[in-house]
């Protein structure tokens, strides 16, 4: 067991104003989507917005105007974990009507980062984490799926002498339902 959680955050900006019935929809579906997470084996904690099932946040990310987004930001105990979560429970239903809802984006909308056990990170934290995936790329700061990252006290250097520089381990195609590091035991 490591003393690190895993934090996680997807943003996504909506089409229509908030104040609109389209917002509704999108809350009635993350309702369900919200109570399953919740019950995972592995869950640790969700951020609870003041109202309704969705935070509603101010990010600035790049050089971009202030953007209005929906944040969902939850800690889990590991990643595999999450991913149990993300990759083998039926939300298609809900996430294949994701663009009458939100706008399109190239750019990152999520990210994953190490966090202290016990820590609970806030939407401030979040943005920054995001903004640094969007400027750098995966990195042991922040990263996806596709490129995880062990914890902290897990990781390893592969060039001898060098330190404890972290190191990842890409995944094909194939193997982006399971995540996978090169951190020892994980």
């Amino acid at each position: 067991m490591t003393g690190y959680h895993l934090a996680q955050v997807n943003i996504a900006r909506v089409l229509a104003p908030l104040d609109s019935p389209a917002p509704d929809d999108i809350l009635a579906g993350l309702t369900p989507v919200n109570d399953l997470g919740d019950g995972q084996p592995g869950f640790v904690w969700r951020l609870q917005p003041a109202q309704g099932a969705a935070a509603v946040h101010t990010f600035r990310l790049d050089a971009e105007t202030d953007l209005t987004v929906i944040v969902n930001l939850t800690v889990w105990e590991s990643a595999d974990a999450l991913a149990d979560f993300v990759f083998r429970h039926d939300q298609g239903a809900f996430l294949r009507r994701r663009r009458e809802w939100f706008h399109p984006t190239a750019r990152a909308t999520n990210a994953l980062w190490w966090v202290p056990a016990g820590h609970r990170p806030g939407t401030p934290e979040a943005e920054e984490r995001v903004r640094h995936l969007r400027t750098h790329g995966p990195t042991a700061t922040a990263f996806t799926f596709r490129l995880t990252f062990p914890p902290p006290d897990r990781r390893i250097s592969l060039v001898p002498g060098s330190g404890p520089e972290p190191a990842a381990e890409p995944a094909s195609p194939a193997d982006v339902e399971v995540p996978r590091s090169l951190a020892a035991g994980g």
